[in-house]
């Protein structure tokens, strides 16, 4: 999957998911998945809220660092053992 990157447009997750219940529940069961029911394990109005700003954002841990909390975990790493542990629960494929 490639990166969109923002053009300055929401593109807002809850629409985008709106239909995908069927689908999901599909892929549940093919792959024998803990949870068929969508709802249960994404929040899509949620996402929404939390990055559906009309302006792209970008933060900096510089000052957190300098007041003492130092521990920190690549964002490629934070990812990558997310989903491990999601597959580990049988929650994604």
């Amino acid at each position: 999957m490639q990166a969109a990157g923002f053009n300055g447009q929401i593109q807002p997750l809850e629409q985008a998911m709106a239909h995908d219940h069927a689908l999901w529940r599909a892929i549940a069961e093919r792959h024998g998945l803990a949870e068929p029911d969508l709802d249960r394990l994404a929040s899509a109005w949620h996402t929404d809220f939390d990055l559906g700003r009309p302006l792209e954002v970008m933060t900096d841990m510089a000052n957190s660092r300098r007041l003492g909390f130092s521990a920190y975990q690549a964002t490629d790493a934070s990812f990558f053992d997310l989903f491990a542990r999601l597959r580990a629960e049988r929650l994604l494929p």
